[in-house]
């Protein structure tokens, strides 16, 4: 399996096709966050008190930090930094509670979408080029089955772990044991807005995150052998922990630190240099250390649009 950090080392082509594809609905995912959903408008509405509320901002910044941006993405999909097993397994488990998935299916999902958004063309599933309502029905509610898919190789470290794939099989439930606690914590007021709200939140968030972030904006990187451009979405580092400089993260996608500008607020990165400084993290990738990824041109915000993604390779500017 592959190391180099600039590609998708888990992904096996044998010249697999990301353009073609259909695209359905997957009944038990549906259900599953339209019951998350009527519950925290409900609920959260019936039950609503300030400091249920204030949990559900802390709870649900906890587990976008620690578990979403630090353990799924930036640790367990790219690892773009080395930590304790002990201290991944938490933050990894923690990224099951932002309601995405298990550990399989995140690396599963987030190595098919950046494979695919490397080829010269790919279905509009992965490039988010439906208009919002549709999109936001594709990638809530369904899957998408190509019809000539790649490959996958887990590294052996994933594969097996038992407590991966026990958190994979159950990350449905896995909100349950928490929903008692915090009934007999705080009663219901904490159980609908420290698991339902916050749920809602994070899986609404991350597809509108994902949605701007590829449509038009301001750019400073283009990969020219790339089909899909990333685009950094702004005024929103805070609330998405730094994951919202997509741009930044196409250009150099084994970089630990997302944020690579002046005033692009990336409160993972802080995070993650305070578990540095603790003891708790080393080996950190940066834009600065990793190879050079070829096809990478700055240019300096350009506006590009979404629809024109193909270009000749050569240059766009300085």
């Amino acid at each position: 399996m592959s190391h180099n950090p600039n590609e998708v080392p888990r992904i096996i082509d044998n010249n697999a096709n990301a353009q073609y594809g259909s695209v359905k609905w997957n009944p038990l995912k549906s259900i599953w966050i339209t019951s998350i959903y009527l519950a925290a408008f409900i609920g959260g509405y019936y039950y609503f008190t300030w400091p249920a509320f204030a949990f559900y901002l802390i709870s649900t910044a906890a587990v976008l930090c620690f578990g979403h941006s630090l353990g799924m993405h930036r640790r367990l999909i790219h690892n773009s930094f080395e930590t304790p097993l002990w201290l991944e397994c938490i933050m990894v488990y923690m990224g099951v509670m932002v309601g995405l998935g298990g550990p399989f299916t995140m690396i599963r999902t987030h190595d098919m979408r950046d494979w695919a958004q490397r080829q010269k063309y790919c279905h509009d599933y992965f490039a988010h080029r439906q208009k919002f309502w549709k999109d936001y029905f594709w990638q809530i509610h369904c899957d998408i089955k190509l019809d000539n898919p790649p490959e996958f190789e887990f590294e052996a470290n994933v594969v097996n772990s038992r407590f991966y794939k026990f958190i994979e099989k159950t990350a449905m439930l896995q909100p349950l044991p928490w929903m008692l606690l915090f009934y007999v914590i705080g009663g219901w007021p904490l159980v609908f807005w420290g698991v339902y709200a916050r749920i809602a939140t994070t899986v609404t968030g991350h597809w509108l995150i994902g949605y701007f972030a590829h449509s038009d904006d301001a750019v400073d990187w283009h990969v020219t052998t790339a089909g899909v451009q990333g685009h950094n979405v702004k005024f929103t580092g805070l609330i998405t922990m730094g994951e919202c400089w997509h741009n930044n993260h196409h250009a150099f996608p084994g970089s630990a630190k997302i944020g690579i500008y002046e005033g692009q607020a990336d409160p993972g990165w802080w995070v993650l240099k305070a578990l540095e400084k603790a003891g708790l993290a080393w080996n950190i990738q940066t834009h600065e250390n990793l190879p050079k990824r070829q096809g990478l041109y700055y240019i300096g915000q350009k506006e590009l649009k979404a629809s024109s993604c193909i270009f000749s390779g050569k240059a766009l500017g300085n």
